[in-house]
């Protein structure tokens, strides 16, 4: 990075000539290196093959879209690596009320990026009232948000309106509709960032373009399909030992589609971060023990811990479209499948023992609510064998063809618990489909018998045992089984308004047990998320939600 790299404070040419004055810097960050000797500034270098959509926080929905929103902006609060919620713009908080009014104290020092939106160009200070606007931003019918669904749990006024409430510039109240103990942590997802109205005023629909926020860097260029830049935001509000965050001048996003062509670019050190593990590179990256190869030991770093995503195989256990005698029906035979296949087995040949065998629940490794009672699944043939028995077919005899929808990424997971399954007399077939299709059918309670995932929205057991509450069937929620028990139905209202911790995760506890049992689901393994960064690159984390925060990292070389 040049010396004289443009800042936008204070510089008093329009928005056009700012990108074309820009546009130049691509050039620099496609091949310049993570240090630059010369000037001394620092780049970050990671690549995403998903495209980013949109840089407004209302579509922070993938991943991809998430870890560039979160570079940019700030909420009330946020998720440390620890997933426990501390102050962002909020300094402090309140929750009274019976658990229904949350009142939140602002700090007075924080200020949006510089930016043509606003007079003389120079960000504003952050009040009260900007969260009122970006909270009812997030729930505007025109704008679509996918993020709407975390204000379902806040009081409307009798006009409709969001009950959000500015007192002053430094205090902000909220209304709940009733007690939900996990609200703090819905406001920590990068949809509940604040906006300024007046960038939304000017550039519309493109802020998707022209975001402005108060995050830890400033959007710098973006070219579709090729590069993205932010860089440092030099009056970003945290410090660190006496010395304001980030540490990095910049950060380089390039869209490298094929994932083994970047990992190529990672190893050749034009890349920085690694963040995804695919099959295409899995061993020649790590040894059969989930370990770094030896040939990359001292050059290279992983990072790895629990990721609260739970990968699974799904039954259509109710629905109108289903078969007559449809078997998957019958929970014997569910739970059947779930004892005839090694789930250990499993993740040391297809994922180098990456992840957890899921032995227990639906509830994953890594967040609170994890049930560690043993009153899962292990891999058991001859009691499977004694179920098909019970339920009508002895070694199989008699259970029609079941056909598993999949998709490429998956399939050899698929062809393994085929090839295990059939050992005890059940047959299945394979459907490889595209994900939008397979999304489509699992929305539409069109797919009998899916692979899915489930990643945490927020750091709450909660948000996976919604997805067998009777009232979230699909298509009007995550519950593609269309599973249906009373008594679940019963523990996960009274969860919703339990206030002590410790009653909550008892609750939790007796309604995963209750899936355990009835097995509307297959629990695969419980996911581990990694990162790769080279031995230059310093303070990298990491996190069970797979966040990626950039504001502490360091490059030394």
């Amino acid at each position: 990075m040049p010396a004289d790299f443009p800042r936008i404070k204070r510089v008093c040419f329009g928005l056009g000539m700012f990108k074309a004055f820009l546009a130049p810097l691509f050039l620099l960050f496609s091949c310049s290196g993570a240090f630059d000797e010369k000037t001394g500034h620092t780049v970050l270098r990671y690549n995403e093959d998903q495209n980013i959509t949109s840089l407004d926080p209302v579509y922070a929905r993938n991943q991809a879209n998430i870890w560039a929103v979160s570079q940019l902006f700030n909420g009330l609060v946020e998720l440390d690596d620890s997933l426990r919620v501390i102050p962002s713009i909020a300094r402090s908080w309140e929750v009274t009320g019976e658990g229904t009014t949350y009142t939140f104290y602002l700090r007075d020092d924080i200020y949006f990026h510089d930016n043509p939106c606003f007079q003389e160009e120079m960000g504003r200070r952050v009040v009260a009232d900007d969260f009122v606007f970006s909270l009812s931003r997030l729930v505007d019918p025109a704008l679509n948000s996918p993020g709407a669904w975390i204000m379902n749990h806040v009081a409307r006024r009798d006009n409709g309106t969001l009950d959000v409430t500015a007192v002053n510039d430094t205090t902000l109240v909220i209304e709940l509709q009733q007690s939900f103990p996990p609200f703090l942590g819905l406001l920590g997802m990068q949809y509940c960032s604040v906006v300024p109205h007046e960038a939304i005023r000017e550039y519309g629909r493109d802020f998707r373009r022209n975001p402005v926020g108060t995050g830890p860097f400033v959007f710098a260029y973006w070219k579709d399909g090729v590069k993205l830049i932010f860089r440092k935001n030099d009056n970003y509000f945290e410090f660190e030992g006496g010395q304001r965050l980030p540490y990095l001048d910049a950060i380089s996003i390039s869209f490298i589609i094929d994932r083994q062509t970047a990992f190529l670019e990672f190893v050749r050190g034009n890349l920085d971060l690694l963040t995804r593990l695919d099959p295409s590179y899995q061993d020649e990256l790590l040894d059969p023990a989930g370990q770094l190869q030896e040939k990359y030991r001292g050059q290279l770093k992983m990072i790895t811990m629990p990721f609260l995503n739970s990968e699974y195989l799904g039954f259509l256990v109710e629905g109108e479209d289903l078969p007559s005698g449809w078997p998957l029906k019958d929970r014997r035979v569910r739970q059947a499948i779930n004892y005839g296949f090694d789930r250990e087995k499993m993740l040391a040949f297809m994922r180098n023992n990456i992840g957890t065998p899921a032995h227990a629940g639906f509830v994953p490794v890594g967040i609170p609510g994890f049930n560690t009672n043993d009153g899962g699944y292990r891999y058991d043939p001859a009691r499977a064998s004694q179920l098909l028995k019970e339920a009508g077919y002895p070694r199989g005899e008699g259970l029609p063809v079941l056909i598993l929808s999949t998709v490429q990424a998956y399939q050899d997971i698929a062809q393994y618990v085929q090839f295990e399954l059939g050992r005890i007399g059940i047959r299945i077939d394979i459907d490889v489909m595209p994900p939008a299709t397979l999304r489509e059918m699992m929305a539409g309670a069109r797919a009998p018998f899916f692979r899915g995932s489930w990643i945490a929205d927020y750091p709450d057991a909660e948000n996976y045992l919604a997805l067998f509450y009777s009232r979230n069937r699909a298509p009007a929620g995550p519950n593609y089984t269309q599973f249906e028990c009373s008594e679940y139905d019963s523990l996960y209202e009274a969860s919703l308004s339990e206030a002590c911790d410790s009653t909550r995760m008892e609750l939790y506890h007796r309604m995963d047990s209750i899936i355990i049992a009835e097995a509307p689901k297959v629990f695969l393994y419980y996911d581990q998320s990694m990162r790769f960064v080279h031995d230059y690159v310093q303070n990298m984390g990491n996190n069970p939600l797979n966040h990626l925060d950039l504001k502490r990292v360091k490059i030394s070389k």
